[in-house]
């Protein structure tokens, strides 16, 4: 079997050219990561998870007209996905102030904001992805005010449909990012959803009890992180059952 390319290593995927033109494989780790990768640990698992769940939301958001960069799933930890032109973006949606915006504004972590807010941070390690506006994005050329305006509808269009699923299932949907990239079909460019979606890239929270059920477990050692991940999966009906049972997840490796 011939050696794949490598084409790209992150923290959390590695790239891999695809088997067909214009085509990636993206792996999916078992790295989690935290405070500009000052935190390390290895999650046997993670990586597993991650693929089945960004599978489930790109693959919604296929089905409702929303383009993302998902062509299907290759195996537990692998998937299919079209190679695009990466805008260097995260497109932040808030529902509920945490995080930076609290520590940055002083409101109180859980309040409701009152209309989704969405920011722009620019991708870049060494500054640790400052905050940026669209007079930024737009004078150093990242994005023009058309790609912005576009970038905007697409995620509010993300933070509908997540919103909605993740109610369904007594999850709060706080905050997420997503990344953005460029498609073109002949000479015309659209913009489609890439990278991942996943509990590395979303704020959740238990209704009920407030719960965190994201990263942040990682981050403030709040407890197992496989185990906020798989409780995810298995809401969403995502985790494969054996013998009639959940299969439970995967364990921390220290």
């Amino acid at each position: 079997m011939a050696r794949r390319r490598l084409v790209y290593e992150g923290k959390a995927k590695i790239l891999y050219e695809g088997p067909e033109p214009d085509t990636l494989i993206q792996y999916f780790k078992d790295e989690a990561t935290a405070f500009d990768a000052q935190k390390k640990a290895t999650i046997e698992g993670k990586g597993v998870l991650n693929n089945r769940l960004s599978e489930h939301f790109m693959t919604g958001l296929n089905n409702i007209g929303v383009p993302t960069h998902f062509i299907r799933r290759l195996n537990m930890r692998e998937q299919l996905i079209r190679m695009v032109e990466m805008i260097p973006l995260e497109v932040v949606v808030r529902n509920y102030a945490a995080g930076s915006l609290s520590k940055r504004l002083g409101i109180p972590e859980g309040q409701q904001l009152p209309r989704p807010i969405i920011e722009f941070y620019y991708k870049d390690d060494s500054l640790h992805d400052p905050l940026v506006s669209e007079e930024h994005i737009v004078a150093f050329n990242w994005a023009a005010q058309q790609d912005i305006d576009d970038m905007i509808a697409l995620a509010l269009r993300v933070n509908d449909f997540l919103s909605g699923m993740f109610l369904g299932v007594g999850i709060r949907l706080v905050d997420f990012k997503i990344e953005i990239g460029r498609v073109y079909d002949g000479d015309f460019q659209r913009l489609i959803v890439a990278d991942e979606i996943s509990p590395d890239s979303c704020r959740l929270w238990d209704i009920e009890t407030g719960r965190k059920l994201d990263k942040d477990v990682f981050r403030h050692d709040l407890g197992n992180l496989a185990d906020a991940y798989t409780e995810v999966a298995r809401r969403l009906g995502v985790m494969p059952k054996t013998n009639g049972r959940t299969h439970t997840g995967p364990k921390l490796v220290n």
